[in-house]
C-alpha cells in the first residue's frame, strides 16, 4: 500500500468521523434547545395571569443526590375556545413516581372529582387546584397522597394530539366499542371507536383517553389513560422514535410547561429509561372513596385521608417484593371484554379488580 493510498483512507474515516460528530452534536444541540423552551416564561407560560403561591419546604425541587424518589405531576387539561391567560380545570392528573435506586416506576391517576381542601382556596374538586397554578396543584396533590410533588408537567391536549402523531401512532387493543356524539359541542368532541386491535393516531388516542361514557365513568377512564401512556412510553424509548427525538419535541413544544430544568431532564430520562414500570394505581382506590352530593353536584370524597396516605406507601412497599402471579387478574369490565393494553387486552394494577368490585357490589354513598 502507498503512502498516498493510506493517506487516503485516512483522511476518508477521518472525514466520515467528522461527519458522525457534527451530526450527533447537531442531534443533541437540537434536542438541548427544545428541551429548555418546556420552562415557559413571562406570557409566553400558561400561568403569567396566576399569582404565584409559595410552595412548603417539602414540595421544592431537592437536590439531585441520586437516591431521592422523584414524583412529577402530570396534568392534562383541554384550552380549546379559551383566551390566552385563561386555565381551565384539569382534565386528567397523573402521579409519575420514579425510584433510581430500585429503578422502579410507579403511576397513579388521580379522578378528577374528588373532592377535598385546596390549600389557601376552600374545598373542591381536586381538578380546580390547577387554575390557582402549578405550585397549588403540586401542594394539593403531595398532601393529598402523603409524598412531595418536586415537579410538574402541564400540557394542552393538543400537545398529546401531536405526541401521538410525531411517534407514528400507536397499536393499542381498544377494548369495546366508543361512541359519544354531542350536538350542543358542534360535535367537535364525539368519540366513534371500534373493538380490536388497531392503530391509533393523535385524534383516535385522544378519543380513546376521554371516554368515560359506559357504567363505570371515570374510574375505568382513568386505567384507560395509564394504559395508554405506557404504550406511548414503549413506543418512544423505540430505536426509531429516539432518532425522530428533535422532531417530537419541536412539534409538542408550544403545549408544554414545566418547572424541569434540562439538567433534571436529562438525569430523570436517563434513570427512567432504565426503570421498570412497577405498579399502576387509582387514586382514590375503590375501598377508600365515598360518592357524594355537594352544592348539588356528584363528587368523590376519601374515606379516610390517612388511610389513603397508607395505601401510597403500601404500592411503594409491596412491589419491591417477588411479585406472586399465583392470582393472575383475569377482571373484565362492564361489557365482559378485558382492560386494553398495548398489543392486546390486558389488566393493568389493582384497578381492574377495583372496577369489577364497583360493578358487582356498587360504590358506597352518603
Amino acid at each position: 500500500m502507498t503512502k498516498r493510498t493510506k493517506r487516503t483512507i485516512i483522511w476518508s474515516i477521518t472525514g466520515v468521523l467528522a461527519a458522525i460528530i457534527a451530526v450527533a452534536a447537531y442531534y443533541f444541540i437540537a434536542i438541548y434547545n427544545q428541551v429548555e423552551q418546556f420552562q415557559k416564561k413571562g406570557e409566553d407560560s400558561p400561568f403569567y395571569k396566576v399569582q404565584p403561591v409559595e410552595t412548603k419546604k417539602e414540595a421544592e425541587p431537592p437536590k439531585w443526590e441520586g437516591t431521592e424518589r422523584v414524583n412529577i405531576l402530570l396534568m392534562g387539561v383541554d384550552a380549546r375556545g379559551l383566551k390566552k391567560g385563561e386555565i381551565p380545570r384539569s382534565d386528567t392528573m397523573l402521579v409519575a413516581s420514579i425510584d433510581p435506586v430500585e429503578k422502579k416506576s410507579y403511576l397513579f391517576s388521580i379522578m378528577r372529582d374528588t373532592y377535598l381542601k385546596i390549600p389557601e382556596h376552600g374545598s373542591d374538586r381536586i381538578n380546580a387546584a390547577i387554575t390557582y397554578g402549578p405550585n397549588t396543584a403540586m401542594q394539593t396533590v403531595s398532601e393529598l397522597l402523603g409524598i412531595p410533588i418536586q415537579y410538574y408537567v402541564y400540557t394542552d391536549f393538543q400537545g398529546f394530539i401531536e405526541l401521538v402523531d410525531a411517534i407514528g401512532g400507536v397499536d393499542f387493543y381498544v377494548e369495546k366499542d366508543m361512541r359519544y356524539t354531542s350536538k350542543a359541542d358542534k360535535h367537535e368532541f364525539d368519540i366513534n371507536l371500534k373493538k380490536g386491535q388497531q392503530h391509533l393516531d393523535g385524534d383516535a388516542a385522544l378519543q380513546y383517553v376521554r371516554f368515560r361514557h359506559d357504567a363505570l365513568s371515570d374510574y375505568s377512564r382513568t386505567e384507560r389513560q395509564r394504559n395508554f401512556i405506557k404504550a406511548v412510553a414503549e413506543k418512544m424509548i423505540s430505536t426509531t422514535s429516539l432518532m425522530k427525538l428533535p422532531t417530537i419535541l419541536e412539534k409538542v413544544n408550544p403545549y408544554v410547561d414545566t418547572n424541569l430544568t434540562v439538567n433534571d431532564m436529562w438525569k430523570l430520562a436517563t434513570i427512567g429509561y432504565d426503570s421498570q414500570m412497577t405498579a399502576s394505581e387509582q387514586i382514590p382506590p375503590m375501598n377508600l372513596l365515598i360518592e357524594k352530593k355537594i352544592g348539588g353536584s356528584d363528587v368523590i370524597v376519601v374515606r379516610s385521608e390517612e388511610q389513603l396516605k397508607e395505601y401510597v406507601q403500601e404500592v411503594f412497599s409491596r412491589t419491591n417484593e417477588p411479585e406472586d402471579n399465583s392470582d393472575s387478574d383475569n377482571s373484565t369490565d362492564d361489557t365482559g371484554s378485558k382492560s386494553g393494553a398495548a398489543g392486546g387486552p390486558a389488566a393493568a394494577g389493582n384497578s381492574s379488580s377495583n372496577k369489577a368490585e364497583a360493578a358487582d357490589s356498587g360504590v358506597p354513598r352518603l
